[in-house]
């Protein structure tokens, strides 16, 4: 067999092998080993999304040499005290966060961390406030009022009753949406009602600890029967930011962005300078206490990362 060369882009990725859908055929990849060398301080140097070139060598095996630049991602940091990190996936062109307040509760921190990571790439968000029927109507309210003024669409929905499900399906139409959040808040049983053709598996939530049971195990992108792509990931139980410095971290809360430019001081961390009209703007109502002590939170808890 003669050695032969391919394109594509990741649709699966395990760890050790990957998935490459072609023009033609799906591929069972593995990197080739120089491609580990480049010094890529990630736990997973392919990731879905990716677009790759590849061999077939003269023995039949797949091999991918090398990655197109991505023009986007989502990152977390790998795990505590680590400073590698985890790209969950490339080249998106929207991501839609799932939220549950309760059965089980989204911790909004969580939300925050996700929405900054994506204000970074330049990834437009949805949140979607997910199993709506089971829902605190209050609570769903006080959400709105958090993350509508400040730019995020929000969408209730129920997979039970049908709620949100076709403006769902009306946004993957045509793109390559990432749909992310804890485990348990019920992805791949949204992506199951949005095209029952696919095969995805779903799971329940465990009484005893009311957390999600992992029902995706790897990243994995579908092809809609609508057209379009979403990709369905594991279930994330937190969201440590890397690679955003702490000095530009309030660039990416758009409230901030907003009233920041009035401060006093050109270089104002938003916590306790003279003059800083951000804090001014928290204390007329302006922004959100529980968007605040998240910005707190990341400035204080991620600091030893910068390290």
């Amino acid at each position: 067999m003669i050695e032969q060369t391919f394109s594509g882009v990741v649709v699966r990725a395990t760890g050790s092998w990957y998935e490459v859908l072609t023009e033609g055929e799906r591929l069972q990849c593995r990197i080739r080993g120089k491609l580990r060398l480049k010094g890529v301080r990630s736990t997973n140097p392919v990731v879905v999304g990716d677009r790759v070139m590849g061999i077939t060598d003269e023995q039949g095996n797949h091999l991918i040499v090398d990655i197109e630049p991505r023009r986007n991602y989502v990152i977390r940091r790998a795990s505590n005290l680590s400073k590698e990190s985890h790209i969950i996936a490339a080249n998106i062109d929207r991501a839609l966060l799932m939220v549950t307040l309760r059965q089980p509760e989204t911790a909004l921190e969580f939300v925050d961390r996700f929405l900054v990571t994506c204000e970074a790439y330049k990834i437009p968000v949805v949140l979607l406030l997910s199993k709506s029927d089971l829902q605190d109507p209050e609570a769903l309210v006080a959400f709105r009022a958090i993350y509508e003024p400040i730019g995020y669409r929000v969408l209730e929905v129920s997979t039970a009753t049908g709620e949100g499900v076709e403006q769902v399906r009306e946004l993957l139409i045509g793109a390559t949406t990432l749909l992310s959040g804890n485990s348990g808040v019920g992805k791949s049983t949204l992506v199951q009602a949005i095209d029952p053709t696919l095969d995805i598996r779903t799971g329940e939530i465990s009484d005893s600890h009311h957390k999600g049971r992992h029902t995706t195990t790897f990243s994995t992108i579908y092809p809609l029967v609508e057209g379009g792509y979403v990709i369905d990931t594991p279930g994330i139980k937190g969201f440590g930011l890397i690679d955003i410095e702490e000095e530009e971290l309030w660039h990416y809360f758009p409230e901030m962005m907003h009233y920041g430019q009035e401060c006093r001081f050109y270089n104002c961390t938003h916590t306790h300078e003279p003059g800083c009209a951000v804090i001014a703007a928290l204390e007329e109502g302006a922004i959100a206490e529980q968007r605040y002590e998240s910005y707190l939170k990341m400035m204080d808890d991620d600091d030893k990362y910068r390290k």
